[in-house]
């Protein structure tokens, strides 16, 4: 029995093993390349199974045994307000979608210091425990949260005597061991939750083998934790009126059949576009924001709203409403059932140059006699999958949830 962690910091690749029963485990650690478009020289060496995995974002940890995955991990430090709490949930997404558990850990409050202003908690929000609850009823995975230690407990009242807001960790219980430097503390009551439920699952593929992780979400303990999930969602006065629905606006579908007309000619009706206009309403989810190349926190925004309030299903096929990105304001104009969309900030020029830098990385664009030997494997990877792999982040995300993106001047959706 042999486990492999793939990681992104090999300091939380130890932390994770030294705490568990993985510290007596045969264990290698091997680098995790988030993709082929960061990391050319290294992606197309990933096992095909966890480049499934990897199709949307990277989590910091993925645990094999016997080369097949049976956990991510996903660590942030982040404040958790708005829309930040759902930064990186398409990486969450994008491994229970392949079947494989996932647990994220997130601070339930970082103390934020802004000048002429007293220190405050930033708390998380709430609505991320529905979303990652929405998901696990979808997949019938775990999907479960655990608080990234902090002192927000003992300071509710007092961040600016917390010491650690006095050393600069913004109220977050570092590790004070630099064998885990940047880690959670090791003896907080969440991590050793984390860490039980790691040894848990070890044991039960190693007991009944890896069919064992189908059935991981109908043990006790993992069904205690996601009640303890839905509870901390209720005393958190959690509600579907939070950031980022907050910025959504569900209409008829015929409002988005009406502004898509406009790109109708001889050749082409969207009419016909059978997936549109199979659901009978739309949900758009819009930003004023100008076009970040980085994607955060958008991307993590759509795919938890596709869950909240679109997938009835295990696919993007599978909604009972349609998703739609607006890049830009949206003026409705009720009478006639459509609308217009107003941006200064962004244009799909944005969009299509970034997209187009995934292409322009293809060496099928270089032609094989001109690649070097060291590139054949990464030249056959891009004859096989094009460009899935070598696309930016955000164009990918973007790409798979929404149905539609609108810009002020221009459009992108499918037809099936």
């Amino acid at each position: 029995m042999n486990y492999r962690i793939w990681h992104s910091s090999e300091s939380f690749a130890d932390f994770i093993i030294d705490n568990t029963i993985l510290t007596a485990r045969n264990t290698t650690k091997s680098i995790l390349p988030d993709s082929d478009a960061s990391k050319p020289k290294q992606f197309h060496k990933v096992p095909d199974h966890l480049k499934k995995i990897l199709y949307l974002d990277a989590p910091d940890i993925i645990i094999e045994f016997d080369n097949e995955p049976i956990l991510a991990i996903e660590e942030s430090r982040e404040a958790g307000t708005g829309h930040n709490a759902f930064q990186r949930f398409s990486r969450l997404a994008a491994a229970v979608e392949n079947g494989v558990p996932t647990f994220y850990v997130y601070p339930e409050a970082t103390i934020i210091s802004r000048q002429n202003s007293n220190p405050r908690w930033d708390k998380i929000n709430p609505l991320i425990f529905k979303a990652l609850d929405d998901v696990m009823d979808i997949y019938n995975k775990p999907v479960l949260l655990y608080y990234y230690p902090t002192d927000y407990r003992t300071h509710t009242t007092t961040p600016q005597i917390s010491t650690n807001f006095i050393n600069n960790n913004k109220g977050r219980r570092m590790e004070t061991n630099m064998n885990y430097a940047g880690c959670p503390e090791i003896q907080d009551t969440q991590m050793q939750e984390m860490f039980t439920h790691i040894n848990l699952l070890v044991n039960e593929v190693e007991q009944n083998g890896i069919q064992a992780v189908q059935q991981f979400i109908r043990k006790r303990e993992i069904r205690n934790k996601r009640d303890w999930m839905r509870t901390e969602y209720t005393n958190k006065n959690g509600s579907l009126d939070a950031s980022p629905l907050t910025s959504s606006i569900e209409l008829p579908t015929q409002y988005l059949i009406n502004f898509l007309s406009s790109y109708n000619n001889g050749n082409y009706d969207i009419n016909d576009s059978e997936l549109l206009n199979s659901r009978a309403t739309t949900l758009f989810y819009y930003t004023g924001s100008k076009w970040r190349p980085q994607g955060d926190p958008f991307t993590g925004c759509l795919a938890a709203i596709d869950y909240i309030k679109c997938r009835i299903g295990q696919t993007f096929e599978d909604r009972d409403v349609n998703l739609v990105m607006v890049w830009g304001s949206m003026n409705i104009d009720h009478q006639n059932q459509t609308f217009t969309v107003d941006s200064t900030n962004c244009s799909v020029d944005d969009f299509a140059k970034q997209a187009e830098t995934g292409e322009k990385r293809s060496l099928l664009l270089k032609g094989y006699h001109n690649i070097s030997n060291e590139e054949i494997p990464r030249y056959y990877m891009h004859a096989r999958y094009g460009s899935t792999y070598s696309k930016p982040k955000p164009i990918r995300i973007f790409s798979y949830f929404a149905d539609a993106i609108l810009f002020t001047d221009g459009s992108l959706w499918r037809d099936a």
